[in-house]
């Protein structure tokens, strides 16, 4: 057994920690581990307290669902950004995939997953209606969607389109440059950058 591989129980009790983080296994967390043990008493504390912190103070902003340390992020709250554009996507990590682009000014509308039967996911479970009161509530003048190129992401596409298309909204999705099964995370920021820039009126 994996445990019975170290002689302090502690270090045993904390590389399991580690390793259920995604993507880090066992190797990766003993080193993790070891690297801490390294530093100060003070520097550990302070990693520490920043991810409890994290967890108990980060909210979710009440108009985009990003995450954000106030009731709205720093985005939706930036008067420079063009609130009449609204980029939607998947989920937070699109959003920090889009922005570090420096290609897109508008605001984002975070859906919190896509549409997939298989899994169990329907229209109900995403954050539509919210997108639908902005539209309604606010002066938004073209959705951009921003959704993973695969089968979820063309089906909710799809239901979008089909939900607002007789909306007064221009709708709009990222260009071709990412290719059909691309999760826009993993996509280099060149690529992302022009696919939303030469956006593209959506018809279906």
């Amino acid at each position: 057994m994996f445990e019975e591989e170290f002689s302090s129980k502690l270090l045993t009790k904390a590389v399991n920690e580690f390793a259920k983080l995604p993507g880090i296994g066992k190797k990766t967390a003993l080193r993790l581990v070891l690297h801490l043990l390294n530093k100060e008493t003070e520097q550990v504390k302070i990693f520490s307290e920043s991810i409890v912190r994290l967890k108990e103070e980060i909210k979710i902003c009440k108009t985009c669902n990003n995450l954000s340390d106030n009731e709205k992020c720093d985005i939706c709250s930036n008067p420079k950004r063009h609130t009449g554009v609204v980029c939607v996507v998947e989920n937070i990590k699109d959003i920090i995939a889009i922005e570090k682009t420096m290609q897109f000014n508008g605001l984002y509308h975070v859906l919190g997953g896509l549409i997939s039967p298989i899994d169990g996911i329907a229209p109900s479970d995403l954050n539509i209606h919210s997108l639908e009161q902005r539209i309604v509530n606010e002066y938004i003048t073209e959705l951009v969607f921003a959704l993973n190129t695969t089968m979820e992401g063309e089906t909710t596409s799809f239901f979008l389109f089909k939900k607002f298309k007789n909306f007064d909204v221009e709708i709009s999705s990222i260009a071709r440059g990412v290719g059909f099964g691309d999760e826009l995370e993993y996509t280099d920021e060149v690529t992302l950058g022009r696919a939303i820039t030469n956006r593209t009126k959506l018809e279906f």
